[in-house]
Order: structure tokens, then C-alpha cells, then sequence
């Protein structure tokens, strides 16, 4: 199994009322993994909020990805 950290970060709230300890990266822990579902699991993305983690099916890892990238893009942080 390998786990590669982009992003580790507390993300504080702007007005400083709330925080959140966010991970977010990918891992290949369930790659090519039989799953309790019957579906064989890949290499994909992993989140962790406040201690919580999952790690995506590929589908709802593409929706979640192109959700990022559109914000993004509205915000102008990237082209």
C-alpha cells in the first residue's frame, strides 16, 4: 500500500469561528483488492476530515475532482 499526502492542512474559518483538519491525497490501499461489495478495488483518492477518512471509488473521485476544478475556475485561482 502506498499513500501520497497533496494536502495537510487546519483550515480555519475566515471569520476564525471554526476549523478543520483536512488531508487529501491519494492511496493504493485497496488497489486490486477484492471488496466487501464485489468489486475490486483500485488505486484513487483519499480525503480525511477532522480524523474521518474514506478513499473514492474512481467515479464519485472524477465528480469530486471536476467539482474542485469548476470552483476554481469561478474563483479565477486557476485557468
Amino acid at each position: 500500500m502506498a499513500t501520497t499526502c497533496y494536502f495537510e492542512e487546519v483550515i480555519v474559518d475566515q471569520d476564525g469561528n471554526g476549523k478543520l483538519e483536512v488531508e487529501f491525497g491519494r492511496s493504493s490501499y485497496y488497489s486490486n483488492c477484492q471488496l466487501g461489495n464485489g468489486k475490486t478495488g483500485t488505486d484513487s483518492i483519499y480525503l480525511k476530515v477532522d480524523d474521518k477518512g474514506v478513499i473514492m471509488d474512481l467515479e464519485t473521485a472524477k465528480r469530486f475532482v471536476e467539482a474542485v476544478i469548476s470552483v476554481g475556475h469561478y474563483h479565477r485561482l486557476i485557468d
